[in-house]
């Protein structure tokens, strides 16, 4: 059973987010999923272009050209999408969408005259098959901008009606395909709608928009998975419910009204290369089997909008499943608690101050988390003496230290892992927000102080050229991040780094002014939202850390706590008992075999 991906470059943020909580507890870690090169993919993309675009000579017996033919092209249109048919092919010229633009303020256009296909297969006996794009067509208006009838006539006894449908405010096309045999004797039950796309580039960040647009699918009801969002790849798949060419922050969506087995699509890599000029992103591919009806028809849909949770949602198609808010807890987290409370805070507050006023509501609701985590703190800080005069009385020894530094922790009632803890706990939250940002359609074209777009990367300066791994440009929010990030780690590692021969090899303190960079670098072409919500939690996290320092926590109290638990009876239960028994255990056999 397929389930989501996880997507690499979330997986390094989890990563830089998780070393952050963590206090530099973790080497320096990147898992990074290679991009799939797949030969196959390519040949699939010459083949289905080349099969949208067959020669006449290849039909000659079965169509009669009309030599006195021309075009026209027939326009659909409401307040969000003008959609243009030609008569030739019953090619879709152009989809607009009307109340968008993209970042060079242009009128966004998800086809105009990109390497777009659009066609059907219809096989026609012994083994031939006529392509709906190598037909004429005349057409009927059956309601003037809305609804419109193309018919073209595939022999003399066969004839060809597609028709298109948009409703007043829609975002959706409705098509209707049907064969009409006067003999009835043929089997249309091999219809194949051929889809694909090159996908134009609509954000300043070339890179930062190709990792979030990908193929994705639903299948099975409500499952949803997505193809590799690097190099080229191709599946086929199975129960497939709708199909989407996700651009990001605008999507061109197939809705199957029953699902359909035997898809193949594929995807590949368009941003990387430099003869197209930044123009393009992915080329996506769709050959879909149609299940037509006793009467040889089906009708299907196509969404063309705007990627928002929210607004696919309001279909309840499972639509929504094509915005990558995150797997398990951190989709939960997203669908349930962050975007219903954004858009609330949204209602009454510039999105810039929703973003902070969000960040508020989440430290405060983790403060405890927090307050438990600088406790351990403490209490390990004051230990750190005794730990020294251990290390050093059993430097030779690692079992005996083991087994001391176990019986200093149970008779002080300090524990090391209360600290790593809360943040683990704090993970979801974080990595969760990770996700949130950069699905947030709402925040695209959205300012906020010296940020125009809080869905674009915040530039204060434009080099001219490009800095490997950086970008062209200065982004402050995450300038101001890692600054916060510098000092946060500074006061909860500083005063107690520990060498390099006790962190086996890795030097903490190098880490601590790396790990700034790290996200310096990483979050430079990253939504100016994301930088600006980073920048808040770490001020945030540093003002109450303070509090809890200066007007909270008592360290004379916890240390007074920790000379009277010294002076209790051992109480040693649970993992610590079957640890500590392991420790004596091992010491007894190594005294027996030094005998």
């Amino acid at each position: 059973m397929e389930q989501n991906k996880f997507d690499p470059l979330q997986f390094i943020g989890f990563l830089l987010i998780s070393a952050i909580l963590m206090f530099w507890f973790y080497d320096n870690q990147s898992s990074m999923i290679e991009n799939q090169q797949i030969s196959e993919a390519e040949n699939l993309v010459q083949e289905t272009y080349a099969d949208s675009n067959k020669s006449e000579n290849s039909i000659s017996n079965n169509v009669k050209i009309d030599q006195k033919f021309e075009e026209e092209i027939i326009s659909l249109e409401n307040e969000n999408i003008l959609f243009e048919i030609s008569t030739s092919g019953a090619e879709i010229k152009k989809i607009l969408l009307k109340n968008f633009s993209n970042y060079d303020e242009e009128p966004l256009y998800l086809v105009d005259d990109n390497k777009s296909i659009f066609s059907y297969d219809i096989p026609i006996g012994r083994n031939s098959v006529i392509n709906s794009a190598d037909l004429n067509y005349t057409y009927q208006i059956i309601k003037p901008g809305s609804e419109v009838i193309l018919s073209g006539i595939i022999d003399e006894q066969r004839s060809l009606d597609l028709k298109f449908k948009l409703d007043k405010d829609s975002s959706i096309v409705d098509f209707l395909i049907k064969i009409n045999d006067s003999n009835r004797s043929n089997s249309y039950q091999n219809v194949e709608l051929l889809w694909g796309r090159d996908s134009f580039r609509n954000s300043r960040s070339i890179d930062y928009e190709n990792r979030y647009t990908v193929l994705a699918y639903g299948f099975e009801g409500n499952k949803d998975s997505y193809l590799s969002i690097g190099g080229s790849t191709n599946k086929n798949i199975n129960n497939v419910n709708w199909i989407s060419f996700r651009e990001h922050f605008f999507s061109s969506i197939l809705i199957l009204n029953d699902q359909v087995n035997d898809v193949d699509i594929s995807s590949e890599d368009l941003a990387s290369n430099e003869t197209l000029d930044d123009k393009f992103t992915k080329r996506f591919l769709a050959n879909v089997p149609l299940n037509l009806n006793s009467d040889d028809s089906m009708n299907f849909s196509m969404y063309y909008g705007p990627t928002d949770y929210e607004t696919l949602k309001e279909y309840n198609l499972n639509l929504e499943n094509s915005v990558d808010i995150g797997w398990g807890i951190f989709g939960w987290l997203n669908r349930f608690i962050f975007f219903p409370l954004f858009s609330f805070l949204t209602n009454y507050f510039s999105y810039g101050l929703s973003i902070i006023l969000m960040t508020i509501i989440v430290k405060v609701a983790i403060a405890p988390l927090t307050y438990k985590s600088y406790e351990s703190q403490v209490k390990m800080r004051i230990l750190k003496p005794e730990l020294e005069v251990i290390n050093e009385k059993f430097k030779d020894d690692p079992m005996k230290k083991q087994q001391e530094t176990m019986n200093l922790y149970t008779r002080s009632g300090a524990n090391p892992m209360s600290g790593c803890l809360p943040a683990f706990l704090q993970m979801p939250i974080f990595f969760a927000l990770f996700v949130f940002f950069p699905a947030a359609f709402s925040l695209r074209g959205k300012s906020f102080l010296w940020a125009d777009d809080l869905s674009s990367y915040d530039s204060i300066l434009d080099f001219g050229f490009s800095i490997p791994l950086y970008g062209d440009h200065i982004s402050l929010f995450p300038i101001l991040a890692s600054i916060a990030i510098f000092f946060y780690t500074k006061m909860t590692t500083g005063q107690q780094m520990m060498p390099a021969s006790q962190t086996g090899g890795v030097n903490m303190k190098v880490i601590m002014y790396m790990m700034p960079i790290m996200m310096l670098f990483f979050f430079n072409n990253y939504a100016s939202g994301l930088s600006l919500y980073y920048f808040i939690s770490n001020i945030l996290t540093i003002v109450l850390m303070l509090v809890i320092k200066n007007f909270i926590i008592d360290d004379t109290k916890i240390l007074t706590q920790i000379e009277e638990n010294k002076k209790k009876p051992l109480k040693v239960g649970g993992f610590r008992a079957r640890l500590q028994k392991a420790l004596e255990e091992a010491e007894k056999q190594k005294k027996r075999r030094e005998q």
